[in-house]
């Protein structure tokens, strides 16, 4: 987010620029596009309450009748316009000049057969409700749109909208009503072409703010259990979704829960992170949905699952709410100190790739106890290790050095006694990454031969052997910072060579770090000249 609105700034700069933002629901979505300059322009679009933004609020008022029949006229089209002027003086009281509602009901009536739109009309009129639907355009003519579907498929979309959902996919609504993946993908294209829905990329909907209230509490109507039935299975199918990505996305991990038996998930790493950035909005979501609902686990699972996206794709602004929302919800309700621990170590992390360094560090250290209040070794070690990467983050590097010399004797407990401990299997991979760090660290200090060695020797543990797999991101991570050592020290066509390998292992999924080896790219070559 930080560099998209760098980027921003950069485009907007010295230009006459005006700059429209519709759908927004929040005031973090447009937070930093506020201009800086006189000469660039930001309209922001929001339906319902204002947001708490300073700026001039322009309501906008209905369309006239003038207006709004040159609306529906042109979205039903000329073929249409005998009968449009037949239902046009019914059309216009129930859309009360709101544009969505018009145009929906113009897109209706020149679909619909002559019959069906009067019947469906003057379903509307007859309706002992009619009166207060008059108040509510869009409502209105979500209703008139319902009253076209099948009763199954209406029951799909009010049973869907309960959640308040960011994004519908064919998976998450066949969840809520219960249904097979491929009858509510039908479903839910009937109702788009209804404009119940919106439709997205990917196959994916999306309800407008309004339409989604008035399906929701329609849904009432189904009861209370039903209702809270419907909420519980969208949030076991998407925790069931992301558990399979996390895992296909980072196999190796062990803060990646094992995929759940049953059906396959992804087939691999960018599968599994592309799964994981389609769903994360609803994540986010979701955490709260399940504690609101009391599934405080549930909430904890769908969280920690994030990890991989905030790993390995940077989607820190993006997970930063779930982590924040879970991470309090497992100390208000003292869940399982190794979970909590890990959810603070999981903050930690994205706090510290936004910059906030205070922040992270509490969250680091919060961890840190946690994970040793549970006599977790594997994961105090680790949370030491993040406290360690916060210190060398800010160029502190002796102090950062100090904290992975701690790490790596905690991971060294975890085989002394007599008995093997939990992560002795893991241990030999947590001892290359901390070695990886202690490398960069000493770089940072001017130890550039100590820093090459062990980069050296963590890229050839990376590169695996014919009993270990090699795993090419933390490979390619390794060779990263072994040519930044080579960069400094002034070996800079070694340390070419190393990017060049790097960029080899890499998929499209880690743009950040391919983004960073370019640049480094650049500084290499402009030394070399």
């Amino acid at each position: 987010m930080a560099e998209r609105e760098r980027l921003y700034r950069q485009l907007t700069v010295d230009r006459r620029v005006l700059v429209v933002i519709d759908h927004v629901t929040s005031l973090a979505q447009v937070r930093g596009l506020v201009p800086a300059t006189p000469d660039v322009l930001l309209l922001v679009v929001v339906s319902g309450p204002p947001l708490l933004l300073a700026a001039e609020r322009v309501a906008l008022p209905p369309l006239s009748d003038r207006y709004a029949k040159q609306m529906v006229r042109k979205v039903a089209g000329p073929e249409n316009a005998a009968r449009v002027k037949a239902e046009l003086p019914g059309l216009l009281a129930r859309c009360q000049g709101n544009p969505f509602a018009l145009h929906a009901e113009a897109r209706l009536l020149a679909a619909a057969a002559g019959a069906s739109a009067g019947a469906g009309a003057e379903a509307v009129a007859s309706d002992r409700g009619a009166e207060a639907w008059r108040h509510h355009p869009v409502r209105a003519t979500a209703r008139q749109a319902s009253l076209r579907l099948d009763p199954e498929t209406v029951r799909l979309c009010r049973l869907t909208a309960l959640g308040g959902w960011p994004s519908v996919s064919a998976g998450l609504a066949a969840a809520a009503a219960g249904l097979d993946e491929e009858r509510a993908a039908r479903m839910l294209a009937e109702a788009a072409d209804a404009e119940l829905l919106e439709r997205l990329p990917d196959l994916r909907y999306r309800f407008r703010p309004e339409v989604r209230r008035q399906l929701a509490e329609a849904a009432s109507e189904y009861g209370v259990q039903e209702c809270s039935d419907a909420v519980a299975r969208v949030l076991d199918a998407l925790l069931d979704r992301v558990l399979r990505a996390a895992h296909a996305a980072l196999p190796a991990s062990w803060r990646t829960e094992p995929a759940p038996e049953g059906s396959t998930g992804p087939a691999g790493e960018a599968d599994g992170i592309a799964v994981l950035a389609a769903e994360v909005a609803n994540v986010v979501h979701a955490v709260s949905v399940a504690e609101e609902h009391r599934r405080i686990t549930t909430a904890l699972r769908l969280a920690r699952a994030l990890w991989p996206l905030q790993l390995k794709a940077g989607h820190w602004d993006d997970v930063l709410p779930a982590l924040r929302a879970a991470a309090r919800c497992a100390e208000e309700n003292e869940a399982d100190a190794r979970m909590t621990g890990a959810l603070n170590f999981q903050l930690a992390h994205c706090l510290g790739e936004l910059g906030r360094w205070e922040q992270a560090g509490r969250a680091a250290r919060a961890a840190v106890t946690y994970e040793r209040a549970a006599r977790h070794l594997r994961g105090e070690a680790s949370s030491v290790e993040l406290l360690g990467l916060l210190y060398l983050n800010r160029w502190l590097h002796e102090e950062a050095y100090e904290r992975f010399v701690e790490a790596e004797s905690i991971y060294r407990r975890i085989t002394s006694g007599q008995e093997r401990q939990e992560g002795a299997a893991d241990l030999p991979r947590a001892l290359a990454l901390v070695e990886r760090h202690q490398g960069r660290a000493l770089r940072g200090m001017g130890r550039y031969d100590d820093s090459r060695r062990l980069l050296e020797r963590t890229a050839e543990f990376f590169g695996g052997t014919a009993e270990r797999p090699a795993e090419p991101y933390n490979r390619a991570r390794a060779l990263t910072d072994l040519a930044e050592t080579l960069h400094e020290a002034g070996d800079h066509g070694e340390a070419l060579k190393r990017i060049a390998d790097a960029e080899a292992l890499l998929t499209p999924a880690a743009a950040p770090h391919l983004r960073y080896l370019a640049g480094l790219r650049r500084r290499c070559e402009a030394a070399a000249r």
